[in-house]
């Protein structure tokens, strides 16, 4: 498939700027791509449909405010500091805005505390810094940074985005961006899922700003995707296998988590425990190996979530669930409603 059959129509009265008042309060519309039969929930019901012999399969990465406002030193002009991974201690991989302003040698201030000095340029038009601080470095940049939201919500980050755009279940710090299907779920829907008897898996992909990167080939073999960090433990990777060998479904929420079980799966068809960097890219036609069901999002023109979401659902058959959604009005993207593929 081509990068054209990903197009749609996408007008902004759709995209969602706000998350709904409560997590719980946004809508879901359930797929399933084997009757070919679209049903609409709130999204409460989920716990309806998964059930006790299944898993759930969570991300519990944490996003970090990751956007530093700062100035340039001896001119004081201002620039945007945006960390997108360490790459050792003090070290990071940056993108600074205007970057046409930003040059090897240059010194970057945030406040009186924190300040970095460029050293090299990046092949995707970047920046590596190296930062100079006394003491916790992510303590002065939770303090100093702005909760990064992604380049559709126009507006500012606000104070409530740092605790909105973030899951329930956020635990292990290193994400530029959330993994947004996990943004409906409360602590009471988990606590009423594993009350079934259903068992919570989590695992975690540091989502960056590849998620977002637009995709420039009509050739869809020809993109690359921006390695991302993961990990399995043996105890997600132990319930996982458990699940399958007993007949029940994987219920992967997100199409990080997707990305990072199917980057692990063994000649005989299991998932392996392991950490590294995965730069996996899905989109139909693909065999998956792991997941049976797929809480996502409703996802924008051309991404490769859009891609993955097609590559599970079929494509015809999501494009048709986009435009009943649009008649709907769902609401979609980051803050958006919700979807599950059965």
């Amino acid at each position: 498939m081509k990068l054209s059959d990903f197009n749609y129509s996408l007008p902004q009265k759709f995209i969602a700027q706000y998350p709904a008042d409560k997590r719980d309060r946004s809508k879901l519309m359930v797929l399933d791509h084997a009757k070919q039969t679209i049903e609409e929930h709130p999204f409460t019901d989920i716990v309806n449909y998964i059930g006790p012999e299944d898993c759930l399969v969570i991300n519990e990465t944490k996003v970090f405010p990751a956007r530093l406002l700062g100035t340039k030193d001896k001119t004081d002009a201002k620039v945007e500091i945006f960390l997108l991974r360490q790459l050792e201690e003090g070290l990071w991989e940056v993108l600074v805005k205007p970057a046409r302003k930003v040059r090897v040698g240059n010194r970057l201030s945030v406040g009186r505390e924190l300040f970095c000095d460029v050293i090299d340029n990046t092949v995707s038009g970047g920046r590596v810094v190296r930062f100079n601080y006394n003491g916790d470095f992510f303590e002065a940049v939770e303090r100093l940074g702005q909760s990064p939201l992604p380049p559709y919500v126009k507006r500012e980050p606000e104070p409530s985005d740092k605790e909105r755009y973030q899951t329930v279940y956020a635990r292990v710090r290193g994400a530029v961006a959330a993994p947004t299907a996990g943004l409906h779920f409360t602590k009471e829907i988990l606590r009423k899922i594993e009350s079934k008897g259903v068992k919570i898996a989590p695992i975690v992909l540091h989502l960056g700003l590849g998620s977002f990167r637009a995709v420039n080939v009509e050739d869809l073999n020809r993109h690359k995707m921006d390695s991302e960090y993961y990990e399995i433990t043996p105890e997600s990777a132990t319930k996982i296998n458990e699940t399958m060998k007993k007949g029940g479904n994987i219920v992967v929420v997100g199409t990080s988590c997707v990305r990072a079980i199917e980057t692990e799966v063994t000649s005989e068809g299991w998932v392996k425990a392991n950490h590294g960097w995965t730069d996996k890219f899905i989109f139909p036609p693909y065999d998956f190996k792991i997941v049976d069901r797929l809480v996502t999002n409703f996802h924008f023109p051309g991404s490769t979530m859009l891609m993955l979401a097609c590559a599970f659902a079929g494509r015809d058959f999501l494009f048709k669930a986009y435009r009943k959604a649009m008649k709907d009005k769902f609401r979609f993207l980051s803050y958006g409603d919700a979807m599950l593929i059965v």
